[in-house]
């Protein structure tokens, strides 16, 4: 994904949206200590007002970061006949600038791959096959110790809700059929984009993840932003150290309500690559996801029609990134989830 010259660069990235610059950078992120005793309480409070935390002292050794980085660059900066050998992404495999199979684009290229040895994709083969043996494994070091992570996360915060049993967040994820995947992403910098009349080119847009729960780590180049409860875009300050943790729309579904799927964006930078990669943690495409009995109070009306994570995941796929998913889900009477 090289681009040499500012016509050819406008060119290449003609089809791809562009916002309004965002100056304002947010400091409010809640930073959770996954040591503190205090964990359950403040990975809720986090999850109710944002949909979204900083995790620190998490355990998971910065080698491992570095490691697959270098990797994953390694792979980005090859010839691009050499990378599409592991595409077209179906939805696994390298994908490049075209996000999902409905007209999305961005100002990125990545890597998709399935994190179940029971149901490895072919073309999570095919990576593997077109790629260094180094490069595996540090993926499945990365991928391991980011599991074990989440999975404390997860059970931290059913402690925090009160939600009975302690794993029936975590067995999910856990599941030898869970449906959970790694993305990797790379933004390429983008020189040009003082060409764009001092707007943004989208990387990657809106959209919130349709999982349980997503774990982001990236390298020390900004980008990422979120969307306040008002509506106001704000940008994340990059920490290449911590995690980012996101609510799913699975489990926005599961507390009928009470926590949100965050909706987030990245923005290209003009300097400086970004890479990302994200730990999507989902539940057996044969799960029912409703509201948890055990969070509902007597009385309370689920606010979604019940479904199966393969019925939501079709559903999801079928539509544009920005399109608020749980909608045809939501209830029509009792009242509206909203968005």
């Amino acid at each position: 994904m090289v681009v040499h010259s500012q016509s050819a660069a406008l060119d290449h990235c003609s089809l791809i949206k562009t916002c309004k610059p965002t100056t304002s950078v947010f400091k409010g992120i809640p930073v959770v200590d996954l040591r503190d005793p205090e964990a359950k309480n403040l990975i809720v409070k986090a999850c109710e007002e944002y949909g979204f935390f900083k995790l620190v002292n998490h355990g998971v050794p910065m080698e491992f970061f570095t490691r697959l980085e270098a990797e994953a660059l390694k792979f980005f900066n090859l010839p691009q006949s050499d990378k599409d050998k592991a595409g077209l992404p179906d939805p696994f495999g390298y994908g490049f600038k075209k996000i999902g199979s409905n007209g999305d684009v961005g100002w990125v290229e990545y890597l998709l791959l399935n994190t179940n040895p029971q149901i490895t994709s072919l073309k999570s083969l095919t990576v593997f096959r077109e790629t260094p043996e180094i490069f595996r494994s540090a993926v499945n070091d990365y991928i391991q110790a980011v599991k074990r992570m989440t999975f404390e996360v997860v059970e931290l915060l059913a402690d925090g809700l009160k939600i009975e049993p302690r794993d029936a967040l975590s067995r999910l994820l856990r599941d030898e059929k869970s449906d959970s995947c790694f993305r990797l992403n790379h933004y390429p910098p983008c020189p040009e984009l003082q060409a764009l009349g001092g707007r943004n080119l989208i990387g990657f847009g809106e959209h919130t993840d349709p999982q349980i729960i997503s774990v982001l780590r990236s390298n020390n180049t900004s980008g990422l932003q979120i969307c306040l409860r008002d509506k106001t875009w704000v940008s994340v300050p990059p920490d290449q150290t911590s995690f980012f943790i996101n609510v799913g729309d699975a489990l926005q579904v599961m507390t009928n309500g009470r926590l949100r799927s965050v909706r987030h964006r990245v923005l290209a930078e003009s300097m400086r690559s970004r890479v990302s990669m994200i730990y999507f943690g989902g539940p057996p495409l044969s799960e029912k996801i409703a509201p948890l009995a055990s969070l509902m109070a007597k009385g309370e009306e689920s606010l979604y029609e019940e479904f199966t994570w393969w019925e939501y995941k079709t559903s999801a796929y079928k539509s544009r990134l920005g399109d608020y998913r749980l909608g045809l889900f939501e209830k029509k009477t009792g009242g509206a989830a909203g968005q």
